[in-house]
């Protein structure tokens, strides 16, 4: 832990601090037209006309219901959308490496991962996807997903900042102007950035380079079919191959970089992500993917605060975030720090730290900070293999998911995760004096606690269910690179991923098998649509309510107090939930390591 790192780490927050408001200031102005924006003259008749295709009426706002029927028909088609394009890939244009189509299960599995804004791949990009599938099936995703998290937060806030009101907000009117007024502008000025950091942006097929030292490795034997051949125990048969050239992938890349990093979606367009040094060329580049993932969340939380008009509200839930962000940071940058005591020992470890899984490039701070970034958003893009992080190192990005990503979070899906913590937090802190809890002069009632806890019950159920199923069949422990403790944490958190919607993974895990395929895409489609309708159905709720006036029992929602239980609150929920998983993953995993210097 040097000096470098710390001025890094302090670069980072003050920028994100100083973004804040600004991005805070437009959101009113898209979401809910506080004023003209700068981009109405060119964009107001595009949005009109789509709101004339879509027959919507802008000035008629729906309901809770209203707004959750039109959410979820408008996803159920996107996915078919999707799995089409990902099936029928060979017949459709922009393919030519003449890719194949993807199995129905691969393509299941992708087609509801984008389509929740998972964005979990089980399969390398530039090696199974045609440029087609990259910018219609799954670009379009990474747009209209980051657009319809952040209009569930504006549901919700608008839900707080009224009263006696029947509507929340009109589904197709957020959508439209999320994407035409905020995430198209900014990721056509990201991408051309990203273009002169050195990232590429072609149509062209994929280039072949001799290598300079030529090696050989053993692959499976197939037959003429295709077919991986077996021996009579069911073993593969294995041949060596010769390998003298490498491919060297090309594509649209920095214009789904830039999506894929605003919209913390995360789908690399290449199998190592972040890591490969097209998609993040240079230090500035990571530096500015790490900073754009937060921005969106972190402006929501002004928004929150000057639509409910209590800024420092939103500057109270900015700072129970940030507190939470700098501790996962801290531990994280520490243990991959530290390394494995036993190497640092016998001398092997000279540098001090973990090097493995890691670009030499970022090295363990960035490493480190872009791993907790990723995974306290519902992110995913990783820089850093997590697999190869020590311990406690991969118990920090598998805990910021299992505590609902709300640290920042996903655009959106990080302001409306935590304001579920916050009325339970209020309504907790009413327990304690014993008064009718109220929140922003709504008195939080049986129903909002009962959909609120429905929410994060969904989470716990939905992982650790999935988990447990997959750890006693035999489907699931096929796919584990480990056993023992590391296998666990690598089952852990496929399923935590798949439910947070984060996309993120521990890479020792083959998932790419028809039941890993189907179980993943329907634990995606469980964490975020079955968390959801309770978040709305809350939203709509609490609009009805008659405004009560604050009193001198009523529990302040900023200051330090209001940090401390909310951020005790986001803990015990959240964390205490899986600290049995844990125990027996990571923790365990740990005190081997210290131990007897055993690794997974």
């Amino acid at each position: 832990m040097d000096i470098y790192g710390w001025l890094q780490l302090a670069a980072f927050i003050g920028l994100l601090l100083f973004l804040t408001k600004p991005m805070g200031l437009y959101l009113l102005r898209v979401l809910d037209g506080e004023g003209r924006t700068f981009l109405d003259p060119v964009l107001k008749p595009v949005e009109l006309l789509f709101y004339r295709i879509f027959r919507v009426d802008r000035k008629q706002e729906q309901d809770w219901k209203q707004y959750t029927i039109s959410l979820l028909m408008f996803s159920l088609i996107g996915l078919l959308f999707t799995y089409l394009i990902l099936r029928l890939q060979h017949l459709l244009p922009l393919n030519p490496q003449g890719l194949g189509p993807l199995s129905p299960d691969l393509a299941f599995n992708t087609a509801a991962s984008f389509t929740t804004n998972t964005n979990w791949q089980s399969y390398g990009g530039e090696s199974t996807l045609s440029y087609f599938s990259q910018m219609v099936g799954l670009a379009f995703h990474n747009f209209v997903s980051a657009a319809v998290g952040i209009a569930i937060a504006a549901a919700l806030v608008r839900g707080i900042a009224r009263h006696t009101a029947k509507t929340i907000g009109h589904f197709w009117v957020d959508l439209v102007r999320v994407n035409l007024y905020l995430l198209f502008p900014i990721c056509l000025i990201y991408a051309l950035f990203l273009v002169s950091q050195g990232m590429i942006q072609n149509f062209k097929a994929y280039e072949t380079a001799k290598v300079v030292e030529p090696y050989t490795v053993q692959v499976v034997k197939k037959d003429t079919t295709g077919q991986e051949m077996k021996d009579a125990q069911g073993k593969a048969v294995m041949e060596e191959h010769k390998i003298d050239t490498q491919t060297i992938a090309q594509g649209p890349m920095a214009s789904q970089v830039a999506i894929k990093m605003l919209g913390t979606n995360g789908g690399g367009f290449v199998n190592a992500n972040a890591a490969h040094p097209y998609e993040n060329p240079t230090p500035l580049s990571n530096f500015i993917q790490m900073l754009s993932i937060f921005l969106i969340p972190s402006g929501l939380t002004y928004y929150l605060g000057r639509m409910v008009k209590n800024r420092r509200h939103g500057w109270a839930i900015w700072g129970a975030m940030a507190v939470l962000f700098l501790a996962g940071v801290l531990i994280c940058w520490s243990a991959e720090s530290a390394g494995n005591p036993h190497l640092t020992a016998l001398g092997i470890d000279r540098a001090g730290g973990n090097m493995e899984g890691k670009e030499v490039r970022f090295g363990i701070f960035n490493s480190a900070l872009f791993a907790t970034v990723t995974t306290d958003a519902s992110c995913g893009a990783v820089n850093a293999m997590h697999d190869s992080f020590t311990p406690l190192g991969g118990l920090v990005p598998l805990t910021n998911i299992q505590l609902g990503e709300v640290v920042f979070g996903g655009v959106g899906a990080g302001l409306y995760g935590m304001l579920v913590f916050v009325i339970l937090t209020v309504f907790l802190a009413g327990l304690m004096v014993g008064r009718t809890p109220e929140y922003l002069g709504n008195k939080i009632e049986a129903y909002d606690v009962k959909v609120s806890v429905l929410a994060v019950l969904v989470l716990c159920f939905s992982i650790l269910g999935f988990a447990a199923w997959s750890a006693v069949r035999p489907w699931g422990l096929a796919g584990l690179n480990n056993m023992g403790p590391h296998g666990l944490s690598e089952l852990l958190y496929a399923y935590s991923s798949a439910v947070g919607n984060n996309g993120s993974a521990f890479a020792g895990l083959n998932a790419n098998t028809p039941w890993l395929n189907t179980t993943l895409g329907i634990a995606m489609l469980c964490g975020r649509f079955l968390f959801i309708v309770p978040v709305l159905a809350l939203a709509g709720n609490l609009a009805r309510k008659k405004l009560v006036p604050e009193s001198a029992g009523s529990f302040p929602v900023s200051g330090l107090t209001f940090i401390v239980l909310l951020v005790g609150t986001v803990v015990i929920v959240g964390a205490l939930t899986f600290f049995p998983a844990l125990a027996m993953g990571p923790v365990v995993e740990h005190f081997i390591m210290t131990g007897s210097g055993k690794l997974f």
